[in-house]
């Protein structure tokens, strides 16, 4: 659970907008805390939203991202020894 933002407090904003007449976008991931950000799902999440709303493109379908994190560091060697 976010510490930071209780649930509670993301659903009076909800209700703020919805009596507003605005439209707004939600996504909720249960069981995480605040910096839940490099999350793979979130990145790819927030990357269909840009190419959908600022470059007005069809994002690949579930396509897989994966944070750094993620990705075991042998994979992102390429070959090349770098000096240090």
């Amino acid at each position: 659970m976010d510490s930071n933002v209780p649930p509670n407090n993301t659903l009076l904003v909800v209700n703020e907008l919805i009596k507003a007449n605005k439209d707004f976008d939600l996504l909720m991931l249960p069981n995480r805390g605040h910096g839940f950000g490099n999350e793979g799902y979130m990145v790819r999440r927030r990357w269909d939203y840009f190419v959908k709303y600022l470059l007005g493109g069809e994002p690949p379908r579930e396509y897989q991202m994966h944070s750094p994190a993620e990705i075991a560091p042998h994979a992102l060697d390429d070959g090349f020894d770098c000096p240090g």
